[in-house]
């Protein structure tokens, strides 16, 4: 077989698919993921030529691919029987027809990148990630760069999570919320995202049966459970863009995007300044802030500000730690909304 530039896009393709151990791919899988890649190069290969490249990469080429093919029981989603599905992979998941040698420059970037990675519980139980590290004789005994640390429960949650994303698994989820831990809660999701919001992790997931966003801290997850045999949905758009409109990662469907200003006393301005509550977040000077102070006569120095921001309950929460040293303006709902929150903090010290 020529190895002409098509051929070695295909080669390179299968290569990742064969080394993958979290699916089982039979030739007609192979075909259609093959072509799924090649889709934008507006190309289409037959089943027959992934048989052929099967064949050339375990025969006839120089890289010697030991390939192991393999039954396994599957349901015909005709027939929903049990039929048994002929598949193919590597025999060692290690093994790439790509592998070359690193360069010393590559050796020191990994190794700081392990050592970056060694921060996060949970991440290091990745199977393989230990023996890489020794493979390429890394140290990683001294630390550079420290990050606070929230501590699971279950350490490997947070690597495991991390393997059903990149592998695009579905999974089921079992968990329990804080107000009622021995109720257990159960929901099929497609995992997109894991996200870190105030020394708490968070998997970010669409529902299977309808589609919709939800955040699980990871403290609430008993556990879950891959379900291989279905078909995951991509995310349709850019899943950071959500969360560039709102505080944490509560995400509420129809609120709208807000604008926020506030006052911030002289003992926290400096303060709200340099660590800002919102990326959106603009420090008002000038004729703006001289129109601001004659609105509002009674603050007496500080600062204005203004976010842009979707309201949520992390949002509410923010603008109220600062108690009595953050004003909210506007909106009105906003600023009652503070207001409640604060009045009830307050009658429960009164309770005492």
């Amino acid at each position: 077989m020529p190895a002409n530039k098509n051929a070695v896009t295909r080669y390179y393709i299968l290569d990742k698919l064969l080394a993958n151990r979290y699916h089982n791919y039979s030739t007609e899988d192979l075909c259609r993921l093959v072509n799924e890649e090649l889709e934008e190069r507006e190309q289409h290969v037959s089943r027959r030529t992934i048989e052929l490249d099967l064949h050339y990469l375990e025969h006839e080429s120089p890289f010697v691919a030991e390939i192991e093919h393999y039954q396994i029981d599957d349901v015909s989603p005709r027939t929903l029987k049990t039929v048994k599905k002929s598949c193919h992979r590597y025999a060692d998941p290690s093994f790439s027809i790509f592998t070359q040698k690193l360069t010393d420059d590559e050796k020191h970037l990994l190794g700081e990148a392990f050592t970056l990675l060694g921060q996060f519980d949970g991440l290091p139980n990745l199977e393989g990630l230990e023996r890489l590290r020794e493979s390429l004789k890394v140290k990683t005994d001294r630390q550079i760069v420290s990050f606070t640390k929230n501590p699971l429960e279950g350490k490997s949650l947070l690597g495991e999570l991390f393997t059903a994303i990149t592998q695009k698994q579905v999974v089921e989820l079992h968990f329990h919320k804080f107000d009622t831990p021995d109720t257990d809660r159960v929901v099929v999701v497609y995992p997109y995202l894991l996200k870190e919001y105030n020394r708490r992790w968070y998997l970010i997931a669409a529902a299977e049966d309808t589609g919709k966003l939800l955040s699980f801290a990871l403290d609430r997850l008993d556990k879950f459970v891959p379900l291989p045999a279905r078909h995951y949905k991509e995310y349709d758009g850019d899943l950071n863009e959500c969360f560039e409109d709102i505080i944490g990662v509560t995400l509420i469907e129809g609120n709208p995007l807000q604008t926020i200003l506030f006052w911030v006393s002289d003992y926290s301005k400096d303060y709200v300044a340099t660590k800002p509550l919102h990326e959106s977040q603009r420090h008002h000077k000038g004729e703006k802030e001289k129109e601001l102070r004659q609105q509002y006569p009674k603050l007496d120095g500080g600062a204005f500000f203004s976010i842009e921001c979707i309201e949520n309950y992390e949002l509410i929460r923010e603008l109220s730690s600062f108690g009595k040293e953050l004003l909210v303006l506007s909106p009105t709902e906003i600023q009652q909304k503070v207001r409640d929150h604060l009045t009830a903090q307050l009658q429960a010290y009164q309770s005492l």
